[in-house]
Protein backbone atom coordinates (compact mmCIF):
# COMPACT_ATOMS: atom_id res chain seq x y z
CA UNK A 1 0.00 0.00 0.00
CA UNK A 2 1.29 3.61 -0.78
CA UNK A 3 0.57 6.81 1.54
CA UNK A 4 0.41 9.94 0.07
CA UNK A 5 0.95 12.94 1.95
CA UNK A 6 2.47 16.62 1.27
CA UNK A 7 5.90 17.95 2.21
CA UNK A 8 4.95 20.53 4.66
CA UNK A 9 9.27 20.45 5.97
CA UNK A 10 12.77 19.80 4.47
CA UNK A 11 14.38 16.92 6.66
CA UNK A 12 17.31 14.99 5.29
CA UNK A 13 14.91 12.15 4.21
CA UNK A 14 13.42 14.47 1.83
CA UNK A 15 16.77 15.59 0.52
CA UNK A 16 17.76 12.42 -0.16
CA UNK A 17 14.48 11.44 -1.68
CA UNK A 18 15.25 13.83 -4.26
CA UNK A 19 19.02 12.92 -4.93
CA UNK A 20 17.83 9.46 -5.42
CA UNK A 21 14.88 10.33 -7.77
CA UNK A 22 16.02 13.20 -9.62
CA UNK A 23 18.18 11.24 -11.97
CA UNK A 24 15.77 8.42 -12.20
CA UNK A 25 13.58 11.29 -14.53
CA UNK A 26 16.27 13.60 -15.52
CA UNK A 27 20.19 12.89 -16.11
CA UNK A 28 20.67 16.33 -17.01
CA UNK A 29 19.08 18.13 -14.06
CA UNK A 30 20.55 18.06 -10.72
CA UNK A 31 18.82 17.62 -7.65
CA UNK A 32 16.95 20.35 -5.76
CA UNK A 33 19.02 22.01 -2.94
CA UNK A 34 17.55 21.52 0.75
CA UNK A 35 16.63 25.97 -0.28
CA UNK A 36 15.10 24.69 -3.68
CA UNK A 37 13.14 22.19 -1.29
CA UNK A 38 12.21 24.90 0.92
CA UNK A 39 11.33 27.47 -1.25
CA UNK A 40 9.01 25.04 -3.34
CA UNK A 41 7.54 23.62 0.07
CA UNK A 42 6.87 27.05 1.10
CA UNK A 43 4.98 28.51 -1.97
CA UNK A 44 1.58 28.81 -1.93
CA UNK A 45 0.65 27.68 -4.95
CA UNK A 46 2.91 24.97 -5.45
CA UNK A 47 2.14 21.51 -3.53
CA UNK A 48 4.71 18.42 -3.26
CA UNK A 49 3.57 15.57 -2.80
CA UNK A 50 4.69 12.39 -1.26
CA UNK A 51 4.34 8.91 -1.88
CA UNK A 52 5.28 6.68 0.90
CA UNK A 53 5.85 2.97 1.40
CA UNK A 54 2.94 1.91 4.09
CA UNK A 55 5.82 -0.88 5.16
CA UNK A 56 8.62 1.28 5.85
CA UNK A 57 7.28 5.11 5.23
CA UNK A 58 10.65 5.55 2.56
CA UNK A 59 9.39 7.94 0.37
CA UNK A 60 8.68 5.87 -3.42
CA UNK A 61 7.28 8.92 -5.28
CA UNK A 62 6.62 12.73 -5.60
CA UNK A 63 4.41 14.75 -7.99
CA UNK A 64 4.87 18.41 -8.11
CA UNK A 65 1.61 20.25 -8.43
CA UNK A 66 0.84 23.73 -9.37
CA UNK A 67 -2.48 25.79 -9.12
CA UNK A 68 -2.38 29.45 -10.28
CA UNK A 69 -5.06 31.65 -12.05
CA UNK A 70 -4.94 33.45 -15.40
CA UNK A 71 -7.41 35.22 -16.67
CA UNK A 72 -9.50 32.73 -17.57
CA UNK A 73 -9.87 30.74 -14.88
CA UNK A 74 -7.68 28.50 -12.19
CA UNK A 75 -5.29 26.25 -13.94
CA UNK A 76 -3.19 23.66 -12.36
CA UNK A 77 0.20 21.85 -14.03
CA UNK A 78 1.23 18.87 -12.36
CA UNK A 79 5.25 18.19 -12.87
CA UNK A 80 8.17 16.05 -12.25
CA UNK A 81 6.36 12.80 -11.28
CA UNK A 82 8.68 10.30 -9.97
CA UNK A 83 8.36 6.63 -9.00
CA UNK A 84 11.64 5.28 -7.57
CA UNK A 85 12.42 2.25 -9.91
CA UNK A 86 11.65 -0.18 -7.33
CA UNK A 87 8.00 1.01 -6.67
CA UNK A 88 7.20 0.83 -10.21
CA UNK A 89 4.08 -1.45 -11.32
CA UNK A 90 2.49 -0.74 -8.05
CA UNK A 91 0.38 2.05 -8.27
CA UNK A 92 2.67 4.65 -7.22
CA UNK A 93 2.11 7.12 -10.40
CA UNK A 94 -1.46 6.74 -9.56
CA UNK A 95 -1.96 7.31 -6.07
CA UNK A 96 -0.07 10.38 -7.00
CA UNK A 97 -1.70 11.77 -9.60
CA UNK A 98 -5.37 11.37 -8.30
CA UNK A 99 -4.49 13.06 -5.29
CA UNK A 100 -3.23 15.73 -7.45
CA UNK A 101 -6.09 15.72 -9.19
CA UNK A 102 -8.26 15.78 -6.18
CA UNK A 103 -6.04 18.80 -4.75
CA UNK A 104 -6.71 20.63 -8.12
CA UNK A 105 -10.22 20.33 -7.98
CA UNK A 106 -10.26 21.56 -4.31
CA UNK A 107 -8.43 24.78 -5.73
CA UNK A 108 -11.22 25.45 -8.54
CA UNK A 109 -9.33 24.68 -10.82
CA UNK A 110 -11.07 24.37 -14.27
CA UNK A 111 -8.35 21.85 -16.12
CA UNK A 112 -5.31 20.20 -14.77
CA UNK A 113 -1.89 19.69 -17.65
CA UNK A 114 0.97 17.80 -17.84
CA UNK A 115 3.53 16.78 -20.20
CA UNK A 116 5.12 13.27 -20.76
CA UNK A 117 7.19 12.14 -23.19
CA UNK A 118 6.40 9.66 -25.53
CA UNK A 119 9.36 7.07 -24.68
CA UNK A 120 7.18 6.88 -21.41
CA UNK A 121 4.80 4.33 -22.38
CA UNK A 122 3.35 3.54 -18.30
CA UNK A 123 3.08 7.18 -17.84
CA UNK A 124 1.10 7.98 -20.90
CA UNK A 125 -1.34 4.82 -20.47
CA UNK A 126 -1.64 5.64 -17.25
CA UNK A 127 -2.82 9.30 -17.80
CA UNK A 128 -4.94 8.59 -20.57
CA UNK A 129 -6.89 5.65 -18.10
CA UNK A 130 -6.93 8.75 -15.55
CA UNK A 131 -9.02 10.80 -18.07
CA UNK A 132 -6.42 12.89 -19.76
CA UNK A 133 -6.92 13.55 -23.17
CA UNK A 134 -3.99 14.31 -25.33
CA UNK A 135 -4.10 17.91 -26.76
CA UNK A 136 -2.60 18.66 -30.52
CA UNK A 137 -0.82 21.50 -29.85
CA UNK A 138 2.79 23.02 -29.54
CA UNK A 139 4.43 22.95 -26.96
CA UNK A 140 7.48 25.79 -26.61
CA UNK A 141 10.50 26.00 -24.39
CA UNK A 142 12.68 29.01 -23.94
CA UNK A 143 16.06 28.28 -21.66
CA UNK A 144 16.77 31.89 -19.57
CA UNK A 145 19.69 30.64 -17.75
CA UNK A 146 21.55 30.05 -21.22
CA UNK A 147 19.53 33.17 -22.76
CA UNK A 148 17.99 30.66 -26.14
CA UNK A 149 15.96 27.57 -26.35
CA UNK A 150 17.09 24.34 -24.83
CA UNK A 151 17.69 21.93 -27.50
Amino acid sequence: MIAIDAATTVTPELVDAFVRLVPQLSTSSPAPAESDLAAMIAAPDTRVLLARDDQDGAIVGTLTLVCFRIPTGIRAWIEDVIVDESARGKGVGEALTKEALRLAHETGARTVDLTSSPSRQAANRLYQRLGFALRETNVYRYGTERGSAEP
